[in-house]
């Protein structure tokens, strides 16, 4: 809700309901994990009101320390040391949910730290998903001390411990497609695509990227934007 270049942008409309609601339809199959981890500064009233209307986990912590926010929540909703904790930020709402579904099993049957599924990778901005036990997140919760590794939760990770990772490859390169809500432009864009579907939420990534290499155009609306540098 506090974002600086688009307030309030995870409740912003979109197919009839709002940002945020669509990721959550988008990953209906994993309602029952979720947890919004929302900030107590005020701003998220709003978000809190929704999770409760729709019966979803929430948890209300730092807004800036992001990485507290994520443990605390974790211990709050029982995490163990051998739980998978997944990574996704709010302002996805073209998420698909069989890549992240890929990603968790990958985690949990695999021997690797991290599995991730993102930037540099090939893949579009915004599917990114991060998979990660809760032992590696409290180790980074309780080491990490600069501004930038308490924000971003992940970035300090590899700084603490001798980690492995995997990382999913899309296959080729179309990661200048932006698929992220950041700005005006990238909302005009998510609206245009949901219109291509009728503003449906219910089409797979393989539809998406069918649909996107058809109409160019779609992705023309947002490509001047460029993402924040950490």
């Amino acid at each position: 809700m506090t974002s600086t270049r688009l307030p309030g942008k995870v409740l912003m409309p979109l197919c009839n309901s709002t940002v945020l609601e669509v990721m959550l339809e988008r990953l209906k199959k994993f309602k029952s994990q979720i947890i919004i981890a929302t900030t107590n500064d005020g701003s998220e009233h709003p978000i809190v009101a929704l999770c409760q209307e729709k019966n979803i986990k929430y948890y209300q912590g730092s807004t800036d320390d992001v990485l507290a926010r994520y443990y605390e929540a974790a211990v709050r909703f029982g995490a163990t040391s051998k739980t998978t904790i997944v990574r996704l930020t709010s302002d996805c709402p073209l998420i698909d949910s069989e890549l992240t579904q890929q990603v968790i099993e990958k985690h949990m049957h695999s021997d690797f730290d991290i599995v991730n599924l993102g930037p540099h990778s090939g893949y579009p901005r915004g599917l990114d998903c991060t998979a990660f036990s809760f032992s590696l997140l409290e180790k980074t919760h309780q080491l990490a001390t600069t501004s930038p590794d308490r924000e971003h939760v992940t970035l300090g990770m590899a700084k603490f411990s001798s980690i492995s990772t995997f990382t999913f490859a899309e296959g080729e390169s179309i990661e200048h497609w932006r698929l992220t809500l950041d700005e005006q432009d990238d909302y005009a864009a998510i609206q245009a695509i949901y219109a291509e579907f009728n503003d449906s939420t219910d089409f797979s990534y393989q539809d998406l990227k069918k649909r996107l290499k058809e109409k160019p155009e779609l992705t023309d609306i947002n490509k001047h934007v460029s993402q924040k540098v950490v």
